[in-house]
């Protein structure tokens, strides 16, 4: 199926676009040769390249997850620009639904 003119209209006006005919006939071009790459590409033999998740092969390195010892209360709460009991106190952010 080649794209023509017609098909880019019907397409822009999908996307509400608002095309010339000068626009029309340059991107119906561009579009053609666009799909003739794909058409290349599908002719391509790929039964011997195996299937990937990533162009790069990828490795995740993760950290031991074990136990380590806990901060303090007080280490916990000592940079904390304001405290209320065992809790961080912080500003109102969100409004109320009556104000």
């Amino acid at each position: 199926m080649e794209i023509d003119e017609k098909i880019v209209g019907k397409i822009a006006e999908l996307a509400k676009l608002d095309l010339t005919d000068t626009e029309k006939l340059k991107y119906a071009a561009q579009i053609e040769q666009i799909l003739d790459y794909v058409r290349q590409l599908s002719q391509v033999d790929t039964s011997s390249v195996q299937p990937l998740s990533h162009v790069h092969e990828m490795t995740n390195v993760f950290r031991d997850d074990s136990p380590a010892e806990s901060l303090s209360k007080e280490d916990v709460f000592r940079n904390a620009p304001e405290r209320l009991g065992d809790y961080f106190r912080v500003p109102k952010v969100i409004k109320d639904i009556n104000s």
